[in-house]
């Protein structure tokens, strides 16, 4: 008498050994959990700091203006070692933007592993516009 397995077990099956669809999934969701952390936690540094913001309209204005964030990555990485809430804010967000990538990234090495050629070429130019258009885009 052969035991056959049962649904759940054939749903786990793929689960168990590390699918690349599974790998993609968990890169998404703490990805974007991390970038949410970091910016909510940058927010409460900001906040902890500047309780004024908290009563006065005016100083919650200057908090939102546009030159009051950090728009290079060198501010950013200084704003970070200075703990200013809005340098780790951004690091959020800096965050957000490159899961994308690095999902990207990481299709190409499951498409390698897979020796699939022509998806390895397709996400590869892929991988290689979204890297240049980081490297290239500027805002004014």
């Amino acid at each position: 008498m052969s035991v056959q397995p049962t649904v759940e077990a054939k749903a786990a099956a793929p689960a168990a050994s590390g699918s690349p669809e599974l790998l993609i999934s968990s890169l998404l969701r703490y990805g974007v959990m991390v970038s949410l952390g970091l910016v909510v936690f940058g927010m409460g540094v900001t906040f902890f700091h500047h309780p004024d913001y908290f009563s006065s309209v005016d100083a919650l204005q200057r908090l939102t203006t546009e030159g009051n964030w950090p728009h290079q990555l060198s501010d950013v990485m200084a704003g970070v070692l200075a703990t200013r809430g809005q340098a780790i804010a951004m690091v959020g967000l800096l965050v957000m933007m490159a899961v994308p990538v690095a999902r990207v990234a990481l299709a190409l090495l499951i498409f390698r592993q897979q020796r699939d050629r022509v998806f390895v070429a397709v996400t590869s130019v892929v991988l290689a516009l979204l890297v240049l258009s980081f490297l290239l885009g500027h805002a004014e």
